[in-house]
């Protein structure tokens, strides 16, 4: 008989300015931020503590504005190898207690205890990994139990901070489907759009929903997201998951050898819109776009660029292979071409974590900041993907990508 399977969602709490509390411990009980220059009283509210989000402060909010709300905000400069050092010890520690340790993002990820052979009950496993994260690291978190990676995450925003939710898939009539269909792991500000528009405003409403409405709405997701909403998620937890992505790519040997631009043009656009394809599939952006030459006489040349921005549309990617195509093409017979994203980041890390400080580059004019909740309103936190960083210097986010491995190195 198959067992059952147990899956924890681990998400810290206020990651960001738990670890500064916890490296000043004068801190704790005050109201804290992680913004981009205290100094200059500018910037982005990128996160905060309980206690400023008691008094209405809240991420993406400008500095000034959360000043005003909260005049006692003590607002500090993000510190990212702190961070990533954090996040190593917690996943480090999650892997003492199984190897199936999927990190998805520098503060969260999924554990597999169906097979875990300790003494302990399920639930008294959470609270032994709360209570050992946070005396040993200080850090708060809040532990999701389900029999789902889907379900898991649910549970574990449904206490914060310092929760332990159980979330079965009988009680999802109860517990889940009341609840507003924004508030759905996987429902973006537009999707979030669209369902209203056809009247699904809770995710009850979307998991009764006919299936044909849903697909002719959202494609294949429509019918992805209804089947989460019925508790159904079949995804393993997968330590290996996060090498998955480093790269997307195509290629394609053509018919004959041929100088003929037209031609080679026509099948860079084909290959680019696979790869662009893939990446929404993947719901992952690019830094970096690779460009295969492979001549009449095999001889192989690969070109990259990296980039200042991320980049995700079938035109961006097109545009920069043509452009290293002409900058590296000999003018000989060719047999093949291949065209590659590389440095792939997840949307959600991507407008989650420190996209917000590509975007405070840009934003140095004072007023830029009033309207950034009403970008946000009006396009999603996507804007933070989409806007372009042109002239200004990249701060990379690799660090969020380069973290979730270092973990088992280290062990």
């Amino acid at each position: 008989m198959t067992k059952r399977r147990i899956i924890f969602h681990v998400d810290m709490n206020s990651f960001y300015a738990s670890v500064e509390i916890a490296y000043r411990p004068e801190l704790k009980g005050k109201p804290v931020a992680i913004a981009g220059d205290p100094e200059k009283r500018k910037g982005i509210i990128v996160t905060s503590s309980y206690e400023a989000r008691a008094k209405g402060v809240k991420t993406t909010m400008p500095l000034w504005q959360a000043y005003d709300l909260c005049p006692d905000l003590i607002a500090l400069k993000p510190n990212f190898p702190r961070y990533k050092e954090a996040s190593n010890q917690i996943f480090s520690l999650l892997a003492e207690i199984t190897p199936f340790v999927q990190p998805i993002s520098i503060d969260e990820g999924y554990m597999d205890v169906t097979d875990y052979d300790g003494e302990l009950t399920p639930v008294e496993l959470a609270q032994w990994i709360q209570r050992r994260i946070l005396d040993e690291l200080d850090l708060p978190c809040s532990i999701g139990i389900a029999p789902n990676k889907f379900l898991a995450k649910m549970a574990s925003d449904m206490k914060k901070p310092l929760g332990i939710t159980i979330l079965r898939k009988r009680e999802i009539q109860e517990k889940l489907w009341p609840l507003p269909i924004g508030e759905m792991y996987g429902v973006g500000k537009k999707t979030e759009e669209k369902l209203k528009q056809i009247g699904i405003e809770t995710i009850g409403d979307l998991a009764k929903c006919n299936i044909l409405t849903l697909k002719n709405l959202l494609g294949v997701n429509g019918e992805r997201l209804q089947q989460r909403a019925n508790g159904v998620d079949n995804r393993e937890v997968d330590p290996d998951a996060v090498h998955d992505f480093k790269s997307i790519g195509n290629s394609q040997t053509l018919s004959f050898d041929t100088t003929d631009e037209n031609e080679i043009q026509r099948l860079i656009s084909q290959l680019s819109k696979s790869v662009s394809d893939r990446m929404a599939n993947k719901q992952v952006v690019s830094e970096n776009i690779q460009l295969m030459i492979r001549y009449h006489d095999r001889k192989t040349i690969t070109r990259s660029r990296q980039l200042r921005e991320f980049v995700e549309s079938k035109e961006e990617i097109n545009g920069l292979a043509l452009d290293l195509f002409y900058a590296h093409w000999n003018g000989e017979p060719i047999r093949l071409i291949g065209v590659t994203a590389q440095s792939l980041t997840h949307k959600d890390e991507v407008s989650k974590q420190l996209d917000l400080f590509n975007y405070e580059q840009e934003a140095k004019k004072e007023p830029l900041y009033q309207v950034i909740d009403e970008m946000e309103e009006k396009y999603g936190k996507d804007v933070f993907v989409k806007l372009k960083n042109k002239g200004s210097e990249h701060i990379s986010t690799s660090f969020q990508k380069d973290f979730l491995g270092d973990y088992k190195e280290k062990r």
